[in-house]
């Protein structure tokens, strides 16, 4: 995702552009990689003095929602990234900088398997270690 499909997808959902908003989408799109929202707040504390974790928050759950960024839950903490691909995958993701590495193998098929009464609806697979960098 860029930030231009984003702005696209925020006007065409009736949510009108703001800095704060291209700001936000600059910050993911220079990171590539999974932050949290104090990361955020961080970053943008230094163009928007007084911006609130409301403010940070209410537009996360929004970018979220419409489907722009993705979120994970690492050690009880949520981690967003601007969405990815347009195509199924999952994601390795490193425990200690973010950095992310799609995965096109998916498991679903086996496990499908061992499912046939049951209804799958939908289903998130990540794999958590340390990228070389970090190793």
């Amino acid at each position: 995702m860029n930030i231009e499909k984003a702005l696209t997808i925020l006007k065409d959902a009736g949510y009108k552009y703001t800095d704060k908003r291209e700001s936000i989408l600059t910050f993911f799109e220079q990171e590539d990689r999974y932050r949290t929202a104090k990361d955020l707040l961080d970053y943008m504390e230094e163009h928007y003095e007084g911006i609130s974790f409301d403010t940070i928050y209410r537009n996360l759950n929004l970018f979220t929602e419409l489907e722009i960024l993705e979120s994970t839950e690492l050690e009880g903490e949520k981690l967003y990234q601007l969405s990815c691909a347009d195509h199924h995958h999952h994601h390795f993701i490193c425990r200690t900088c973010g950095m992310t590495q799609e995965i096109d193998l998916c498991p679903m098929e086996d496990i499908a398997k061992e499912l046939q009464n049951y209804l799958i609806e939908d289903h998130k697979f990540e794999i958590y270690g340390l990228c070389p960098v970090c190793h």
